[in-house]
């Protein structure tokens, strides 16, 4: 692993902001020596913190960031790359499953992840070094929101690439480390620690507090199959737990609210990726979703670049029956269930959208012809869509921003108009519901797990667009007749509610149903989308994990770093 002194960067930043004011900036020390004073003093310590945080955007690129709509989204099939074939082809690659060890964006997440680590190691080496203004309550804190960071970090390794070399902050940075060693106990003990530590109220709303540790543990528990901790833990949060700004957990009373920056912050947001526009700088605004807008003019949110359409597949599953609930299996693909679309038809051709009964979140998290994008008045269909036949006829939704908040919920200083204001919820409280109907299935707690998928259920049934010329029609599900049913439906629900959220391949890897579902997907997709994916195949035993970046490999050799199987 490249050894990472970005932190030490970021520092020296920290410690000429904090004398920037003071006469004593005119004392200047010896070129490339660290203020030690500044650094080991509260301030300087939680500025490393922050600077651990902001890691959370990645690399102000939209690849490497914490959102993984790339690596999560795409590769399970909620969408495919979208814009045209020559732009981005290292994206190419990884919808495919052809994706190769030299893949740029494979090396940025790579690094990205162990430069968060690498900042929030430094972070607690600090406080080995305090000075006496930091408080024994402010080491604690410190180092559990520290700790929470590296978990996190680690974790996203850990689901990406399976194991990566272990580093610490009692690392000596000099030491080769290798890729044998299994992430999870380590990850565990990171969020325990910050569970066990956390205050339940921050300072600051963005920070991680104990409850937001305790469920990213329980997922931690669910990616190991550890029911009954990961049931124990979810339990807990639903009954007592709150924002990191004192609110109870709860659902937003209206699905689409979610995603506008307007309602950061909000009650159903458990940990979340913090973005701002109008600072007087873009990166601290969100990068992820830059090129993921309808093409077009001026009047276009975003106006680029035609990235992350959503799927064929991924809109049929949207499709209801006669009574409100999802069709079984895969049959909503069937010529007789799929949804109609203006695939092959330009702006100016004669289209009436579906008539057919759907659930309400398709139209808030995909943008189809016909129907209202937000308030940017009906998506017209091929022109807001860069290459219709390559990327198909949808355009993202969910992570937009509202035309009656232009240079508000964006900003305008940049080359795109993509640069937005929107958070994005690592965890959110209707992901901890079905999280924990997941678990009480596999315990075969039916009812229990009912009742936490239909209280994501009413709150879609609650949030139709009263403006959409569409047949929304949804219901509850009734008591589930087996555990396969209870299975059958939990999975499809995460599918529908957290669409385009990142999580879908990683569910269906940790599942055990990836090669089935996706070599079914990309079947689908094939019959109606050319070239995209053609050829593609989901290899068992290759395709779960992402080949350890070849750059990687060659800095620290093939003895130390292991490349994974199949590459």
């Amino acid at each position: 692993m490249q050894k990472t002194n970005t932190y030490i960067s970021l520092v020296c930043i920290l410690a000429f902001v904090l004398m920037a004011c003071k006469d004593s900036f005119l004392d200047v020390a010896p070129t490339g020596s660290l203020g030690s004073t500044e650094l080991s003093s509260l301030e300087g310590i939680e500025g490393t913190l922050i600077g651990a945080y902001s890691m959370l955007l990645g690399r102000a690129d939209p690849f490497s960031g914490a959102t993984n709509w790339i690596w999560g989204s795409i590769r399970g099939g909620d969408a495919n790359k979208g814009s045209e074939e020559g732009d981005a082809p290292f994206i190419n690659e990884i919808q495919t499953f052809a994706v190769q060890p030299s893949n740029q964006a494979l090396l940025w997440k790579y690094r990205v992840l162990y430069e968060g680590i690498a900042r929030a190691n430094g972070t607690l080496r600090l406080l080995l070094v305090a000075q006496q203004n930091v408080s024994e309550a402010d080491k604690i804190r410190i180092e559990a929101e520290a700790r929470f960071l590296r978990g996190h970090f680690y974790f996203d390794l850990k689901k990406n690439f399976n194991n990566t070399p272990y580093v610490d902050e009692y690392w000596d940075e000099v030491t080769p480390i290798q890729n044998d060693q299994d992430l999870w106990p380590f990850i565990e003990a990171d969020f325990q620690f910050a569970f066990d530590h956390l205050p339940e109220i921050q300072a600051a709303i963005g920070r991680a507090n104990k409850w937001a540790a305790g469920i990213y543990l329980a997922k931690a528990y669910l990616f190991q199959n550890k029911y009954s901790a990961a049931q124990l833990l979810l339990d807990q949060a639903i009954t007592k737990g709150v924002t990191a700004g004192g609110k109870p957990y709860g659902l937003l009373p209206y699905y689409a609210d979610i995603f506008r920056s307007t309602h950061d912050n909000n009650e159903e947001s458990v940990f979340a990726v913090q973005a701002a526009v109008g600072t007087g700088a873009l990166t601290n605004a969100n990068p992820a979703m830059l090129l993921n807008f309808p093409m077009g003019g001026q009047d276009v949110p975003g106006g680029c670049c035609g990235f992350f359409a959503p799927s064929l597949d991924l809109a049929n599953s949207f499709r209801t029956d006669a009574a409100g609930l999802p069709l079984p299996g895969r049959t909503y693909n069937e010529a007789n269930h799929a949804l109609k679309t203006d695939l092959g038809l330009t702006a100016l051709d004669t289209f009436t959208p579906d008539a057919g009964n759907i659930d309400p979140r398709l139209d808030h998290a995909i943008g189809r012809r016909g129907i209202p994008y937000l308030d940017w008045g009906l998506h017209p269909g091929a022109t807001w869509v860069r290459a219709q036949p390559y990327s198909g006829p949808y355009s993202p939704k969910k992570f937009s921003y509202y035309k009656e908040g232009v240079g508000v919920e964006n900003d305008v200083s940049g080359w795109t108009r993509g640069y937005t204001a929107v958070n994005y919820n690592l965890i959110r409280f209707a992901d901890v519901l079905l999280m924990a109907a997941e678990a009480e299935i596999e315990l075969n707690n039916l009812d229990q797990a009912r009742e936490y998928i239909n209280r994501v259920r009413i709150r879609a049934m609650n949030s139709p667009l009263p403006e959409a010329e569409a047949r929304y029609v949804m219901a509850i599900y009734p008591p589930f007749a087996n555990q396969a049913a209870g299975r059958r439906a939990v999975r499809l629900e995460r599918k529908l509610e957290l669409s385009g959220e990142g999580h879908r391949f990683y569910d269906l890897v940790r599942w055990g149903i990836a090669k089935a579902e996706l070599d079914a997907y990309l079947q689908h997709e094939d019959q109606f989308l050319k070239p995209p994916f053609a050829g593609a195949d989901f290899t068992a035993g290759k395709s779960e994990y992402l080949p350890i970046p070849q750059a990687e490999i060659d800095l620290q050799g093939v003895d130390v770093l292991r490349q994974n199987p199949g590459y």
